[in-house]
């Protein structure tokens, strides 16, 4: 988001949300859940007592293709990145970070379904549709509290719903928040530069009430509320002494089949947030609080049953974490390995309280390439969230919706694990370590043997009330046999390369299925067919010759697994490369080159804003500038201290060697 504010089919019997019930350790106090009962495919039916998965900058057909993976791994709930038009950044660019951003999803210019990054309302409608085959619901982030920060993009027809641009948005619309232990500042100036939508306008609210239920009807089952906080809330100062702070309670009220809408806002904990009224007004909000304590925890390798107990809210209506698309997009949740992230689900899934929300990094993501190695808006992200212990936990967190026994959090007597227990049906144990662990601990389990349903540790055994067995290195076990059905596996396929950019050299690409005979690919271009593979095919791939690939196969019932694969062009510049630029006639005779990187964990750049002074070409009247190093994926923008190409707030320009640029 845009808010960076400082610091087995049969009903089941209604769940017990306590948290954490041990002598030691607090009870938050919350209302039951639901009675949740299973479908065919093992999926609650309904999204509390389940797991969601964020499918972060994934497009709908993407989502849509994935559905069988996703259900397999036992999500109950899908969400989206905002279904909202949005501004058109970086001419159209689908780079996660460069040449476009995923930030740009959350910059409406209007409210209707359909957007370059993620798809059409048709596309939205087909994902829905295939949802609804696995029983899984899908949750889409909305975003009402701001605009696009060019307001020349605004659509009309909104502008006008709302009686016109000054009535859309605040009257403080263009002052930052300056103080957010002010309610009045909170809601009612600019987040982040952008322009704060007058969220009690009537006519902007039957606006945004029309495209939450054309959601709705497209099938949609649940909403996040982006810097929900940064809406008022009925008691909060009014912006406008005629519009009453009603936004929350007709949006969560008014709304096609509003009982049956699973809605949660975005309230991160600061200053003056008053979560527990945002609770009340929306349904849900977030735990950030809650997720920086886990995460810290798991640094430390000390997994604190106490400092766990809780959800740092005072409630367990809440979505919870392990890290957010915010935490890591700004590189605070960086340190996080895939081994935390798995321990950290397994904490937060197994609990029967909360409902936990998995974020979905990009493929290929390290500490040093936050973007992932296609950095690549709508597609599919790391297979972690369908990895043999995220999985395992997801089943296990379902299966377990049934009992009515609150779930208890203890350490093992050496602190070396944390156990999750729920009551005699089953057990889930998180290292807190990178090293084997020894568990001899009590437990409710009855006597016998338990396989780790993760395939990680083994088997553990149960004797005279007293678990042992061994907990590998930086695992979880997933521990139960009541309420334990084996589904039918997917199998996988998956594209192994050095590099997602290629040039005139062949880049050797390695094509991988498992779980099936044989997969397909297809690769894009002039003609495009399916062809046959098998394990372990070789394709050697150069630029222009393919964009896309696309792998497949099918599980003996008929399931398909995809996963689509996006190149790019690379272009290389060698040290001691000559670019050019001609000026436009009104600029200053200074003009500047500034050179960045951007695509890895950390922003590389031949200088400090406004960059590397140009010379002058007086023979052939253009402005140059060469290179003092090498550029593999950089971008460059001129200026002349006043005047800059591309536009702020515009990525640059592909650096290439050789090239004259000016503008159009």
């Amino acid at each position: 988001s845009a808010d960076t504010e400082p610091s087995a089919g049969t009903t089941a019997a209604p769940v017990t949300t306590t948290s954490a019930v041990t002598e030691s350790t607090p009870t938050i106090e919350t209302a039951p859940l639901p009675a949740a009962s299973l479908n065919e495919w093992g999926l609650t039916d309904n999204i509390e007592a389940g797991t969601i998965l964020h499918a972060w900058c994934w497009s709908f057909d993407t989502i849509r293709e994935s559905m069988a993976d996703i259900a397999a791994a036992g999500y109950s709930a899908v969400q989206t990145s905002p279904a909202n038009e949005v501004v058109v950044g970086g001419s159209g660019g689908m780079q996660l970070m460069g040449k476009g951003k995923w930030y740009y999803q959350y910059q409406p210019t209007d409210w209707k379904i359909g957007n370059y990054q993620l798809g059409t309302e048709d596309d939205f409608k087909a994902m829905c549709a295939e949802a609804d085959k696995y029983g899984i619901k899908i949750i889409v982030d909305v975003v009402p509290n701001h605009t696009s920060g060019d307001i020349s993009a605004v659509s009309q027809s909104l502008i006008d719903a709302a009686g016109g641009l000054e009535k859309l948005l605040h009257p403080d619309w263009q002052k930052n928040i300056v103080n957010y232990a002010s309610r009045l500042d909170c809601t009612s100036r600019s987040l982040s530069g952008l322009p704060d939508v007058d969220t009690e306008n009537p006519g902007f609210q039957d606006y945004f009430i029309e495209y939450l239920n054309t959601l709705i009807a497209d099938g949609a089952d649940g909403f996040r509320y982006d810097t929900a906080k940064h809406i008022a809330l009925p008691d909060d100062p009014q912006a406008d002494p005629d519009e009453p702070n009603n936004f929350w309670e007709r949006v969560i009220n008014e709304i096609t089949d509003a009982d049956r809408i699973f809605n949660y806002g975005e309230v991160l904990q600061g200053d003056n947030e008053r979560l527990s009224d945002y609770i009340a007004a929306i349904g849900h909000t977030t735990a950030s609080r809650y997720g920086e304590q886990l995460r810290g925890l798991l640094l430390g390798e000390m997994l604190n049953a106490k400092l766990l107990s809780d959800f740092q809210t005072g409630s367990s209506s809440v979505v919870t974490w392990v890290e957010s698309h915010d935490n890591y997009t700004d590189g605070s949740s960086a340190r996080i390995t895939d081994s935390m992230i798995t321990r950290g689900w397994a904490i937060i899934a197994a609990d029967g309280a909360g409902t936990p929300l998995f974020f979905d990094r990009p493929l290929g993501a390290t500490m040093s390439d936050r973007w992932g190695s296609m950095n690549r808006i709508g597609a599919a992200g790391s297979p972690l969230y369908k990895s043999s212990t995220v999985s395992a936990v997801n089943r296990f967190r379902s299966a377990m919706a049934a009992t009515s026994e609150p779930t208890a959090m203890v350490n093992s007597s050496d602190n070396t694990a944390l156990l999750i227990s729920r009551g005699a049906r089953g057990l889930v144990i998180v290292n807190a370590k990178e090293k084997d662990t020894q568990i001899s601990e009590p437990t409710a389990l009855p006597d016998g043997v338990y396989p780790d349903r993760g395939g990680v540790s083994g088997d553990f055994t149960v004797s005279g009330g007293v678990i042992t067995g061994t907990l590998k290195a930086g695992s979880a076990a997933v521990l139960y046999n009541d309420g334990f059905i084996e589904y039918a596996a997917m199998p996988e396929v998956w594209l192994e390369t050095e590099d997602f950019r290629l040039s005139e050299e062949p880049t050797e690409v390695k094509l991988h299925v498992s779980g099936a005979e044989s997969g397909v690919y297809t690769i894009s271009g002039e003609e495009t067919s399916e062809t046959s593979y098998t394990d372990g095919t070789v394709l050697n791939l150069t630029a222009g010759e393919a964009e896309t690939i696309r792998l497949s196969a099918k599980a003996e019932d008929g399931r398909e697994t995809v996963m689509t694969y996006w190149f790019s062009v690379k272009y290389p510049v060698p040290e001691g490369a000559e670019i050019s630029f001609e000026k436009p006639e009104s600029w200053a005779d200074t003009v500047y080159a500034y050179v960045y990187d951007e695509s890895g964990i950390s922003v590389v750049k031949n200088k400090t804003w406004p960059g590397v002074e140009m010379t002058f070409d007086e023979e052939n009247g253009v402005y140059t500038y060469v290179t003092d190093r090498e550029w593999e994926s950089a971008l460059i923008i001129f200026s002349d201290g006043k005047n800059q190409y591309p536009a702020a707030m515009e990525p640059g320009l592909d650096l290439a060697e050789g090239m004259t640029y000016s503008v159009p």
